[in-house]
């Protein structure tokens, strides 16, 4: 059995978000502004009629999930491996901070460069979350409609492994931003495909 449609939500606003640090692992909580945007974004990712809930762990994914638990009355799941890219000792920094004080380590062309020295590179976090999504994919009944709320990066470069995309860091497609979505509809001739980007309440 095989899931039809994965609709893959960005959690709401963090003030990390908001002041340009990169979040990476550490379990930042969803702002004010990011828990109305979870309460505005909810009615349209609930219009897919989901089967199923799955969420990263951390709290930002979990508390935008809540919203749509609350529309839907289905149960939330969690997965570890939707989780962020990991930033290692970047995790806090903005960007400005982290070239002042790594001038010669971030390299944002290579998706093989491992971030803040301990964390993750592109490659394995796209690897990480491609799995995660064909897993909780495989396990939905046949056609079923699966929402999966996790973090930008890792929503877009899964989502590009999952449909063999280039994962270029630089890109040729902008952030997933905050509370917006994207849809991976399968094929059952060509397989996985992105039919929509960047969806949301104000879209």
């Amino acid at each position: 059995m095989t899931a039809g449609r994965l609709v893959v939500w960005r959690h709401g606003q963090t003030d990390w978000n908001l002041q340009g640090r990169w979040q990476g692992q550490t379990d930042v909580e969803l702002n004010e502004t990011g828990i109305s945007q979870a309460i505005a974004a909810a009615p349209g990712v609930a219009e897919y009629k989901p089967n199923e809930i799955w969420s990263s762990d951390l709290k930002r994914a979990t508390r935008t999930a809540a919203e749509l638990t609350g529309l839907t009355g289905l149960g939330v799941r969690t997965d570890p491996r939707l989780r962020e890219i990991s930033m290692g000792d970047w995790e806090g920094l903005t960007k400005a901070e982290i070239l002042a004080k790594y001038p010669h380590h971030l390299n944002p062309e290579s998706i093989d460069q491992i971030r803040g020295g301990n964390g993750e590179s592109l490659l394995q976090t796209a690897e990480r979350v491609a799995q995660a999504l064909t897993d909780i994919a495989e396990q939905a009944s046949e056609g079923a409609v699966v929402a999966v709320v996790m973090h930008g990066a890792a929503a877009r470069i899964g989502a590009f492994q999952l449909v063999g995309a280039p994962l270029h860091p630089a890109g040729w497609l902008g952030p997933l931003e905050n509370c917006k979505w994207l849809v991976l509809d399968r094929d059952l001739a060509k397989g996985w495909r992105i039919t929509a980007y960047n969806l949301g309440a104000d879209a």
